[in-house]
């Protein structure tokens, strides 16, 4: 086998810095190490969050909007922070190092957490199960505890699901068609994680305490370390190709420079460097596409940037440069429309636990803690990930001649318009459940005699809806994204999740405003069965219907992007 043939051509390295070997990095080998990590990761951090609104409400004594509202603040944080975390990685330490320090930081805010809800003095004094109080101290403890473990989240988050796909050459046909499953599995261990946390570490936090139900989770955590760790020798890691921050910055810097300069029809008159390699580390050029031409100024060549500024960047950018802008600007509709699907998705942590406390919980005499419901979500996940890549794909790949079978782009749509569906059948258990109240006076019952089970199909049908808009958007995004932002691209997906914990947060602020004008208790008191929860799972159906729609237009003309030839090859990254 030649030498160029023995090394990977998408410029990855091993973890001594020299050009991966493919028979010994990468691929299958390398990933059950990330794999590993991952699980436990989320089975850290879904063992701590699931069950986190019943710890606001009944350990921290909030009521139940204020619960609801501080569940979701943070679990947006947990999508913001994983912009830092991108940032680092694409711009200095890359994706090795920023999972790795990043998972530190987790670790000691998921020790302190443990510690804030275990040790006396630093837990909050309680006179019954649920009826506890927590000095400001105490609060104060838990939420850095918390904000903690956001920003240690956030290094990983945007970080991982990249830095598996890197382990796959973009530039071998054979190991690039393993790179859709890689992301079908890597959700699959996502959901193994989450699957012990909504089963196990729900009872043990409602049943036994939360001390240890939040250690055991640290214990997790530590072994994600651990995990990714040792398989340090096998990974390919791709170089940090600088901050994508000031590239972008300097597009626009040198475009609005240039707004009185014309664009020439012929795009051989915009400047881009004239070796095989673009002038971005780790990244190939791109091609230059039509739209959004008021950035191709920025690649606009004066008389003065022949003379004087090739080397200026802040007034001369490559195609490439202005491309990367170009396809991080096209990505903002198709990204925006997922905002409505997180929204949706946060009510299994929120508004879905607290009409399960409405309902009957108990089996014989086992008490069904009403955040493990989760679990349905979990297992459906896990029971459609490898229908959908062992059946829907080889099925639909068929009907369309492509590999993939759907597009990432149909994927997605096809999660959007299931989920409607899960709104919907929430309304009409919630409607349902209130006429029971109304007519038999059950005001004052703490649970009405309706199993809590009449939950499990709408958290099913999310759990279907995840495997195609959320392991679509993680393939999206990756595929789309410019190769030197990855990291970033992949921490803009994720922000869609944030957003989508913020608006949630946002809703239920002026829906109990709203609904509370006149003095009445609104759509969301207390206690659900003055309320109308069937009413706002209703609003949240109308926005998905809507968020479908748009969705359906701005991905009829979304343009993608043109990589042109291959990545650095060994003898380019020799010199480097």
């Amino acid at each position: 086998m030649a030498e160029d043939d023995v090394c990977t051509k998408d410029g990855t390295v091993d973890y001594l810095g020299n050009p991966a070997n493919k028979r010994k990095t990468g691929t299958w080998k390398a990933c059950p190490f990330i794999l590993g990590n991952e699980c436990c990761e989320r089975l850290a951090f879904y063992g701590m969050s699931t069950n986190l609104v019943r710890y606001f409400k009944y350990q921290l004594h909030q009521h139940s909007a204020t619960a609801s509202k501080n569940a979701a603040d943070w679990g947006g944080t947990c999508y913001i922070t994983p912009l830092i975390g991108a940032f680092v990685a694409d711009a200095y330490l890359g994706r090795f190092w920023t999972i790795f320090c990043f998972s530190i930081v987790y670790v000691i805010g998921m020790t302190l957490l443990t510690l804030s809800a275990s040790v006396p003095g630093m837990k909050p004094t309680c006179y019954t199960k649920d009826d506890c109080h927590a000095t400001h101290e105490q609060s104060a403890i838990f939420f850095v505890a918390l904000y903690l473990i956001a920003l240690g989240t956030g290094g990983i988050k945007p970080c991982v699901s990249s830095f598996g796909a890197d382990q796959f050459d973009d530039a071998d046909e054979v190991e690039k068609e393993h790179k859709s499953s890689f992301f079908n599995w890597f959700y699959f261990s996502i959901n193994i994680g989450a699957l012990i946390a909504a089963s196990l570490l729900v009872w043990i936090q409602d049943n036994v305490s939360w001390g240890l139900g939040f250690g055991i989770p640290a214990v997790a955590m530590a072994i994600a370390v651990v995990s990714f760790f040792s398989g340090t020798r096998l990974y390919r890691n791709q170089k940090p190709g600088g901050s994508p921050i000031t590239r972008i910055c300097q597009v626009i810097v040198a475009s609005i420079r240039k707004y009185n300069v014309e664009v020439p029809e012929d795009e051989s008159h915009l400047y881009e460097t004239q070796e095989t390699l673009s002038a971005i580390q780790g990244s190939r050029k791109l091609g230059h596409s039509n739209g959004l031409r008021f950035f191709d100024k920025a690649a606009v060549l004066e008389n003065s940037d022949n003379a004087r500024d090739t080397n200026n960047p802040w007034r001369l950018c490559t195609i490439t440069q202005v491309e990367e802008l170009k396809a991080i600007i096209r990505l903002l509709p198709i990204w925006a429309t997922g905002i409505i699907f997180a929204t949706v998705y946060g009510q299994m942590s929120n508004y879905f636990v607290l009409q399960g406390e409405t309902m009957n919980t108990h089996l014989r005499k086992f008490k069904i803690p009403p955040a493990s419901l989760s679990i349905f979500d979990t297992l459906s996940v896990i029971f459609w990930v490898p229908v959908y890549d062992k059946i829907i794909v080889p099925l639909a790949r068929k009907f369309s001649g492509k590999k993939n079978g759907l597009t990432q782009l149909q994927r997605m749509g096809i999660g959007l318009f299931i989920s409607i569906f899960s709104m919907l059948y929430a309304l009409t258990l919630e409607h349902f459940r209130l006429r029971m109240v109304k007519r038999d006076n059950y005001y004052k019952l703490k649970e009405v005699p309706m199993s809590i089970f009449l939950q499990v199909p709408p958290y099913f049908i999310i759990g279907c809806a995840e495997v195609f808009t959320f392991i679509g958007q993680l393939e999206f995004f990756y595929e789309q994204a410019p190769d030197a932002m990855r990291s970033f691209c992949s921490a803009l997906s994720l922000l869609t999740v944030a957003l989508g914990q913020y608006l949630s947060s946002l809703l239920v602020t002026i829906v109990t405003k709203v609904t509370t004008a006149n003095g009445g208790p609104g759509w969301l008191p207390d206690n659900l069965n003055y309320g109308r929860l069937d009413l706002f799972f209703g609003l949240l159906a109308g926005l998905s219907v809507v968020n479908f729609v748009v969705f359906l237009v701005v991905s009829k003309f979304y343009e993608y992007k043109k990589p042109v030839g291959t990545l650095i090859r060994k003898q380019d990254l020799d010199s480097l």
